[in-house]
């Protein structure tokens, strides 16, 4: 899904309304560094600290840095932060808090370390239906294999509409706002959007390498009829849905 971070992160950094002035602000699941690229890009005066769980997708966005003199990466757990009390002026979370075991923890955490009166904001793929490249995947997966849909994304948490307004309301944050981000996925071909499957990440990706050559060929024809991709050629332009929410640390306890 990285490939797509990159054209969702602008969109978001949109919805994040951020005031353009000096400040530090905290990238919360940084992956291959496409949220901080574009804050830092947006936002001249800014400066992003990056943490994610995975040491190589730090390692790999401290490689690309596009931005070194104003962002960093480095490894930490969103349920856990290693900073103090209200060290940042916003944290932003793109695309990782339904894969957050504890979310309302997280949370807190984020609210801690923000400034009284500072925004938060995050947005999840929105698994349980605005996800064409997904829900035509899983469809075409249990249409042949009931048992697949044990496996479907659309079970993970906050992936729905309200989920992660609830989530920031119960957090106690203020002017809480949630709504969605549409784009549209453009693939070249058939097979720009087959072969990552093949790549085994994710849940897709783990369901497809469980899968024999046979009944992966069956699949693949499957979701090729579904989408009425009628050449390996021929491009697909498939809408996506993310889920954002914004909301502010109250200024009074």
């Amino acid at each position: 899904m990285g490939r797509w971070s990159r054209i969702a992160a602008p969109l978001f950094v949109d919805f994040c309304n951020l005031p353009d002035q000096e400040g530090h602000i905290l990238d919360v699941g940084s992956g291959t560094g496409a949220l901080t690229a574009a804050l830092a890009r947006r936002h001249p005066r800014v400066r992003v600290v990056g943490i994610d769980s995975s040491r190589e997708y730090v390692a790999h966005a401290n490689h690309a840095n596009p931005f070194p003199e104003r962002a960093s990466f480095q490894f930490g757990d969103a349920q856990q932060l290693d900073f103090p009390g209200a060290s940042f002026h916003a944290c932003l979370s793109l695309l990782v808090f339904s894969l957050i075991p504890d979310a309302r923890k997280a949370v807190r955490e984020l609210c801690r370390v923000t400034r009284p009166g500072g925004p938060i904001a995050a947005a999840v793929w929105d698994y349980g239906g605005g996800m064409q490249m997904l829900h035509a995947f899983w469809d075409a997966a249990i249409s042949l294999d009931p048992g697949a849909a044990k496996v479907h994304e659309g079970y993970l948490p906050f992936c729905r509409a309200g989920y992660l307004l609830n989530l920031w309301q119960q957090a106690g944050l203020e002017d809480v706002i949630e709504q969605p981000i549409e784009f549209t996925m453009c693939f070249q071909s058939f097979a720009d959007y087959w072969d990552p499957f093949l790549l085994g990440q994710g849940p897709a990706g783990t369901y497809v390498a469980s899968l024999d050559q046979d009944r992966l060929k069956v699949l693949h024809d499957a979701l090729k009829r579904r989408l009425s991709a009628t050449e390996e050629a021929s491009p697909l332009d498939l809408p996506a849905r993310m889920w954002a929410v914004r909301g502010t640390v109250p200024r009074t306890a």
